[in-house]
């Protein structure tokens, strides 16, 4: 049977004398080469391209387009040596050696790949060294080919390398197309002599160093839901970089003679290969279905490439989130692999003392058995896993209690031994000690718990963990994958108890101290999310793992209860907070109705911070901490008070009370006291409750003015950035529609709304405040200029002289690539999440003017909204409002709530 390395799609040999034979002669000589050229490339990579699209190898697509491409390089310069620049008696200045590079240089071209070509000659560039040149380079870019080139004597490559990084690595790379071999062995052998020889260990820390900082730069995670599968955290280049290593040290590159020299095991070998296999055929994938070198693995290409790539749904797991964790999968495997190598390198060469890895350091000492190098954990005895399994999590209880790094060639002797972590080890108490005190360790949890996850051990140990982990969510609100999540939310936890985010987080700074069941909030924490990509409801789930494994741990009956109880609901704090109205009563007493306890408040609180917190970059906002304190402060008061009603109207009227004091006292026109007790009456208690005394105040200055004025419309902003968001708050006559109108003309403006309070006073004019953040970074807008364009474009919409349907019209919120997400529109109707408004849930794909659609739907079907709850998750909206009919009733008839549920339907179906 034929091996990948027997396939020849091409002959590069023929492909080659037939460009060299083209005539050459008349007024234009060369002019049949192009077409020429043009022909053969495209022929040569259509073949290539089918080959591996009905299933071929990509070792062979990397392999056929570097001969191809050998071919008209080396065919187009013979003609041009041949018939266009060729000298009878050439000069040694003349010499010329066209050597490949980069990628091309070891035949690793993909079908969107650059072509590097270094021109090289003997001392200083001559008139043919430059027409042989520009001739060659002039051909490849009338084909279109992305061509990297530059012209150098041997002496300026040697001088060039011995400062810059990156051209050691490319002249590694160099392979001899065309031209002089005594040349291009000269510069071997300068290479050699001035660059390569006694500066292995140098070159190896900046390559490691060079690894680092690409991380650093491409969101130092293996586990991004939108991975560059080249440049990322474990992907191609960390693979090139120990290629490179391995030429630089021994001179090879096969990385089959690492085997030989005692730096890789063959299983080891066979995860390079098989993790460079995966990678590269991702990689032609993604070339070939885009058309162009691109490298990210988009939510677009996600699903198409999984297809390609023979995934398949299985088990309720979609295909794509099966092909995806399998790229995770090999990533951390590439990650292994480099842990396994550096360890190796630096045992092969501890008898040479210079020879010493980023971070590796000096001085010995020992601790429990395990060897202290410098700030690093080794083994001081190679077989002590292989006895002692449990020793294992003895290394990273250390390291974490000491705050040591750990040697490579402990973490590679922990992947080489994780077979010996079975059943009766994880029912080991001693074992369940350790663990449980490293997750709720003060001393950086997360840390360990990624070390851990990174060699496999933790989804060893807690196989329920392991089935989480590189489980991705093929959305745009998640960032991460479950694993990688879940860690995350315990580093923020860990945050909060040191004080570190206090300004974003202060609530939950303030509460960690008080709270009596520390424990139970991380193991709450880790098993959060445990139960997802099961097909079913995770947080019930979630519940049952925790019932089983908490006991496991060491935890007691009551212990394991609170976990459970907290993984079971870790969701109900946010879905109150962001779909519910905190001013009702009824939110509130629903809420508590789950809680029940002050404690178990405090624990939610801590939980669905660091969740949220933990999701991705700019998921967390002021806004969203606010309305979470809210909720937090009204359910601990119902709780002191046992009543939420009574405390209530008392809060009512000391909001009153300090506003008649405070419009009493103002240092300019204070108000008189009959004025005073006629604008308290104007309002229904629920504006007493969502407003601080500065607010209301604020509200009375401007009401008043305008009244004064006999202006039509009064409009004021307030930016609070620690929430992230700014308000405008709306003073006119209260007509149906104003909602509807103000919620267009803030699409309009490129903003969201994430909250809209509607009051209607007694005598019919509106106060309606409305929160808003720009619709793109999600953070309050500040610009005098922006601010003015949007209070112009709310007066035109309320005037009529902007149509709103044509304006947002075919306007996006979310990048192209997301159109692969589909959102199953949902509509609920709830009468008793309220005792005096029909509560309204729509779920959809976002838009920009959705809540306008919505809003006219409502006022369509005479409906009046009072408040309006907005939440985006990525690609997906949830909208409540809190409505009434115009008689001000609930929507109590079922075929009222149908036609309700009808329409909205058909407004979210339309996005």
């Amino acid at each position: 049977m034929a091996t990948a390395l027997d396939i020849r799609l091409l002959d590069p040999a023929r492909l080659r004398h037939d460009i060299a034979g083209l005539p050459g002669g008349g007024p234009n000589p060369g002019a049949g080469l192009l077409e020429e050229l043009r022909q053969q490339l495209k022929r040569g990579r259509a073949e290539i391209k089918d080959y591996f699209e009905s299933g071929g190898s990509a070792e062979v697509v990397h392999r056929e387009l570097s001969r191809q491409m050998d071919a008209i390089v080396q065919g187009t310069l013979d003609f041009a040596q041949s018939r266009l620049y060729g000298s009878s008696n050439p000069t040694t200045g003349e010499e010329l050696a066209v050597i490949a590079v980069g990628g091309y240089g070891r035949q690793e071209l993909a079908p969107g790949s650059d072509v590097d070509l270094l021109f090289l000659c003997p001392y200083k560039r001559t008139p043919h060294v430059e027409q042989m040149a520009e001739f060659l380079l002039y051909k490849l870019w009338d084909l279109g080919l992305k061509v990297g080139q530059a012209v150098r004597s041997v002496s300026e490559c040697i001088k060039l390398a011995q400062s810059d990084l990156t051209v050691q690595t490319t002249l590694l790379e160099a392979r001899l197309l065309w031209g002089s071999e005594r040349l291009f062995g000269e510069l071997e052998k300068s290479f050699e002599r001035e660059i390569v020889a006694g500066r292995g260990p140098a070159f190896v820390e900046a390559k490691l160093h060079e690894r680092e900082q690409r991380h650093q730069r491409m969101g130092d995670s293996r586990f991004l839901l939108e991975p560059n599968i080249k440049e990322g955290k474990g992907g191609l280049r960390d693979l090139h970089t120990l290629v490179w290593i391995a030429r630089f040290l021994y001179r090879t590159a096969d990385m089959g003679d690492l085997v030989r020299h005692g730096i890789l095991t063959r299983q080891a070998l066979g995860t390079f290969y098989r993790s460079r296999r995966f990678l590269w055929t991702v990689r032609c994938h993604l070339h070939y279905l885009t058309g162009r070198a691109e490298d990210r693995l988009t939510f677009d290409l996600q699903p198409e490439i999984a297809r390609r790539m023979g995934y398949r749904e299985r088990n309720r797991v979609r295909a794509v989130e099966r092909f995806m964790k399998r790229y995770y999968l090999v990533a951390k495997d590439v990650g292994s692999l480099t842990r396994i190598f550096c360890a190796a390198l630096e045992e092969k060469q501890q008898r040479q003392p210079r020879f010493v890895l980023p971070r590796f350091g000096f001085g010995r000492r020992r601790i429990n058995g395990f060897l202290v190098q410098g700030n690093r954990l080794n083994l001081g005895d190679p077989g002590l896993f292989e006895r002692e399994p449990i020793r294992m999590l003895e290394l990273f209880h250390v390291a974490q209690e000491r705050e040591l790094d750990i040697h490579p060639q402990a973490l590679a002797a922990v992947t080489h031994n994780l077979r010996r972590i079975d059943q009766h080890l994880r029912e080991d108490s001693q074992a369940n000690r350790l663990f449980l005190e490293m997750l709720c360790s003060r001393k950086d949890p997360a840390l360990t718990l990624n070390r851990m996850n990174e060699v496999g051990l933790l989804g060893r140990f807690i196989p329920d963990f392991g089935r989480i982990v590189a489980q991705m969510q093929h959305n745009l609100y998640h960032v991460y994958t479950v694993d990688e999540h879940t860690i995350r939310a315990i580093g923020i936890l860990s945050q909060i108890e040191h004080g570190e985010v206090q300004d974003e987080l202060p609530l939950s700074t303030e509460v960690m101290p008080k709270l009596l069941s520390r424990r139970e909030l991380y193991v709450a924490t880790f098993l959060h999310d445990i139960g997802k990509g099961r097909g079913g409801d995770h947080s019930i789930l979630g519940e049952q793992i925790a019932k089983r494994l908490c006991p496991r741990l060491g935890l007691s009956d009551e212990s394991t209860e609170t976990v459970a109880w907290l993984v079971r609901h870790h969701l109900v704090m946010s879905k109150f907070a962001f779909k519910r109205d905190s001013e009702d009563p009824q939110t509130i007493a629903d809420f508590v109705a789950i809680v029940q306890s002050p404690e178990r408040l405090k624990l939610l609180l801590l939980l669905t911070a660091a969740d949220i917190r933990a999701v991705g970059p700019n998921v967390w906002n002021g806004w969203k901490g606010q309305l979470l304190r809210e909720l937090y402060y009204e359910a601990a008061a119902a709780m002191a008070a046992g009543d939420p009603q009574g405390r209530r109207a008392e809060r009512i009227e000391h909001a009153k009370e300090k506003l008649a004091r405070a419009l009493a006292t103002l240092p300019e026109r204070p108000w008189p006291q009959d004025a005073i007790q006629t604008y308290l009456a104007r309002h229904d208690p629920r504006y007493w409750l969502g407003f601080t005394t500065e607010e209301h105040q604020r509200h009375a200055v401007i009401v008043r003015e305008a009244d004064e004025k006999r202006a039509p419309l009064a409009v004021d902003f307030r930016i609070d950035e620690f929430r992230a968001r700014t308000e405008v708050l709306l003073y006119a006559a209260d007509h149906p529609g104003l909602f509807m109108k103000v919620a267009g003309a803030l699409a309009l403006s490129g903003v969201s709304i994430v909250d809209a309070h509607i009051f209607t006073t007694v005598d019919g004019m509106a106060l309606d405040t409305l929160g808003f953040q720009d619709a793109t970074t999600r953070l309050a807008v500040t610009e005098k200029a922006r601010l003015e364009r949007i209070e112009k474009n709310i007066e035109q919409a309320l005037r009529g002289e902007i149509w709103l349907e044509k304006a947002l019209a075919g306007r996006r919120s979310l990048p192209k690539r997301a159109d692969v997400f589909e959102v199953e529109p949902r509509v609920l109707v709830d009468n008793t999440a309220s005792r005096t408004h029909s509560v309204i849930e729509v779920n959809g794909r976002d838009r920009p003017g959705l809540l306008f659609d919505l809003a006219r739907t409502l006022k369509d079907l005479g409906l009046v909204i009072h408040s309006a709850h907005i939440s985006t998750y990525g690609e997906r909206v949830v909208d409540v409002f809190y409505v009434k009919d115009v008689f001000g009733l609930k929507i109590a008839h079922r075929s009222k709530m149908q036609r309700v549920q009808k329409r909205l339907a058909e407004v979210l179906a339309a996005a």
